[in-house]
């Protein structure tokens, strides 16, 4: 067995790109080796920002030969009355490749049916891979591929040179006249334009040798430990971000990790203004001491050791002009009061139908004063939470955040604080726009998510107005992750509260001409949040029927929703549980027929009935109680004690009875049954193990 290399040669490309190139293209060769029956051990990927190349270990020699049956047109129309093929007998044999004589009969669930055993004798696998690998080139998809010269490739970057090696056996193919061969090319300063490879076995041995290091995850593992090396030496620590590295892997080809150094007295702005200009636009690792920025920071270049000191000096060059932009603006905006901001807002579109930034924000103050009332923060809790909202968005305006627009939110807390407002309405100016992502921290004080929430329930409230509803992959105000962060800010600080309040609060904001038929709106909105309810229940690790059945029971209780979840799912597997689902289902089923919930006593005429109704009533007192505290296992428990009574019932009365009364009486019995267990969830989607 020999191992099979492709090497796709490029002109830079973008450290995004790579990851999700790399993952299609294994995907892509597992798959058509394994359509083509060719064995393998293993299909490894490396990416640098000049190279995407796969390697196969121990590919087989040549495909398994082929045996399969193929099912084909019933009998009676394969053959006709005289035995004689039809022309469906003689196409399906010539489909197969096989004669009509070879076809065969077999019986299929009671009914006749030809076959044929097709067979093929596997080839050379050098005789299938000038077929394969093209297509394997062709197949991965890139964000904004482009075009050059007169090709009509359409592709990340353009292609310059291709290796494709079985064993040290050149395979022979071409795609826009690049023909393949056994020469790569290494580094672009330190290596050849000649790098022949003698065999795909030793293709990372040989790219080292000319100053590439294909293999991503040791060029990770190089970065990572010289970084961490550099930073000791200082007796500091190096803050990696997980996004920043991974970008920094496939930049470099060679990576060799430098400390340079700032002024000191850029450590007078706030840290993340410091940080912004090294991650964001400089590709640059912070050095930390504790919990607090060093005046040093790390990069990589993509080259060997030698020189460094020149490079050192260009860095630190590039930066101390970045900070000193950042140091010129963060000193004009603190001339500028952040209220005398606000006005300028007016002149900043929000959405076209939805209005300016300014009445966003008034919308917000507005939306601020409903929820801390509802959550019972208090008047102090109140009024910092509407002056933070007033200030939310005034340092849109702001020359830092014009320039770094990363840093909205938390620059206005910045300049909050020296202007003398109150420090958690200045923290609740940055808080406002969290969570930021699914598993993004949450605000810490009662004011940031009286004001997040405010903020979110206004965008997707007013954007659904507009007419503006995530479809598939298009979301350009982000409506699904608003979304998500108001579900995670419920659950994550079980704020009881109705979503349907919420919603209605903030469409009562907005003119009436904007939000039309409010009950419509309100509705589409809510229906918007039950997927992303859905999704935390299923982080939260519900087993699916269970997330059906307390949906289907209503989620308007976000932090509700969740309790009753863990409520069914305790009790799914117990014998209590067991005897629910049995009641509830005979019951329910009836229910459905029920045209009243009203029980008239004096059309209780047997024992059983009487019996089941004084059971309904006490329970229905009970578990009231039990709900009230979000007791729910125990209020599921004391439903599954009627389970006895019920089938009493079952036994001793014919509920469609001939007397239309006794009947209505009857089914509306079942129909409080069903709606007893059906306030935490619907059981008739529970699947029994």
């Amino acid at each position: 067995m020999r191992d099979l290399l492709l090497e796709i040669g490029l002109e830079e490309v973008p450290a995004k790109f790579m990851p999700p190139a790399l993952a299609e293209l294994k995907q892509l060769a597992e798959t058509a080796l394994t359509e083509q029956r060719i064995s393998f051990d293993e299909v490894v990927t490396y990416g640098t920002p000049r190279r995407i190349a796969l390697v196969v270990k121990n590919i087989a020699e040549k495909q398994a030969d082929l045996e399969e049956e193929a099912k084909g047109p019933a009998v009676k129309a394969a053959y006709d009355a005289d035995g004689n093929p039809t022309k469906a007998a003689m196409g399906f044999a010539r489909g197969q490749g096989v004669e009509v004589a070879d076809l065969y009969q077999k019986e299929v669930n009671g009914g006749m049916y030809v076959f044929a055993t097709k067979k093929a004798v596997g080839v050379a696998t050098e005789e299938v891979l000038p077929t394969l690998l093209p297509q394997l080139v062709t197949g991965i998809h890139f964000p904004k591929p482009m075009r050059w010269g007169f090709t009509e490739l359409r592709y990340a970057r353009p292609i310059r040179w291709i290796v494709a090696l079985y064993g040290d056996a050149v395979v022979p193919f071409t795609i826009e006249d690049i023909a393949s061969g056994n020469v790569s090319r290494g580094h672009r300063y330190l290596g050849t334009d000649h790098l022949v490879i003698p065999s795909a076995a030793e293709y990372l041995a040989t790219m080292e040798q000319d100053y590439v290091i294909a293999d991503q995850t040791r060029r990770e593992a190089m970065i990572v430990e010289q970084m961490n090396a550099l930073a000791a030496s200082v007796e500091g620590t190096v803050d990696i971000d997980a996004d920043l590295l991974e970008e920094v892997v496939y930049l470099v080809e060679y990576p060799t990790a430098l400390m340079g150094e700032f002024n000191p007295a850029y450590m007078l702005m706030p840290e993340e203004l410091i940080i912004t200009p090294m991650k964001e636009h400089q590709r640059y690792f912070p050095v930390k001491k504790g919990h607090h920025i060093m005046a040093k920071f790390i990069t990589v270049r993509n080259g060997n050791a030698e020189h460094l000191n020149l490079v050192q000096a260009g860095n630190e060059k590039v930066l101390e002009a970045r900070l000193a932009d950042a140091k010129f603006f963060y000193d004009e905006d603190l001339k500028i009061r952040l209220e005398d901001n606000v006005e300028k807002l007016k002149t900043i579109v929000f959405q076209e139908k939805l209005g300016t930034i300014y009445e966003k924000t008034m919308r917000m103050q507005q939306g601020v004063a409903v929820i801390a009332d509802w959550l019972n923060l208090g008047e102090g809790v109140k009024e910092r939470a509407m002056r933070a909202a007033y200030l939310s968005k005034a340092d849109l305006v702001s020359n830092v955040v014009y320039e770094f627009p990363e840093l909205q939110g938390l620059m206005g807390e910045k300049y909050a604080y020296p202007q003398g407002e109150h420090p958690l309405a200045a923290k609740a100016i940055s808080e406002h726009y969290l969570p930021k992502n699914a598993d993004g921290e949450l605000p810490l004080t009662f004011e940031g998510v009286a004001c997040s929430l405010a903020d979110k329930l206004d965008t997707i409230v007013g954007c659904f107005a507009a007419g503006i509803e995530p479809t598939g992959s298009q979301d350009p105000y982000a409506l699904r992750r608003q979304a998500a962060g108001i579900c995670s800010i419920i659950v994550g600080r079980s704020i009881l509260v109705s979503l349907t309040a919420l919603i209605e609060q903030a469409a009562d904001h907005y003119p009436a001409e904007i939000i039309g038929d409010k009950a419509v709106l309100v509705q589409r909105v809510y229906e918007f949040f039950e997927q992303r309810v859905r999704n935390i229940l299923n982080d939260k690790g519900y087993r699916y029927d269970v997330i059906e059945a307390v949906v289907a029971s209503g989620y308007d209780n976000i932090t509700e929703t969740l309790l009753r979840a863990e409520a069914v799912d305790k009790m799914k597997d117990t014998e209590a549980f067991g005897k629910v689902l049995t009641a509830f289902t005979r019951a329910n089923n009836l229910a459905k027929k029920a045209t009243t919930l009203d029980v008239n006593e004096e059309y209780l005429v047997v024992e059983a009935e009487q019996q089941l109704w004084s059971d309904i009533q006490y329970v229905e007192n009970t578990t009231a109680l039990l709900m009230a505290k979000r007791s729910y296992s125990e209020a599921l428990t004391i439903i599954s004690m009627m389970e006895e009574n019920i089938s009493a019932f079952f036994d001793s009365v014919m509920v469609m009875d001939e007397n239309e009364n006794i009947k209505t009486n009857r089914l509306a019995l079942l129909g409080r049954i069903s709606r007893l267990a059906g306030q935490i969830a619907d059981l008739s989607k529970i699947v029994q193990q």
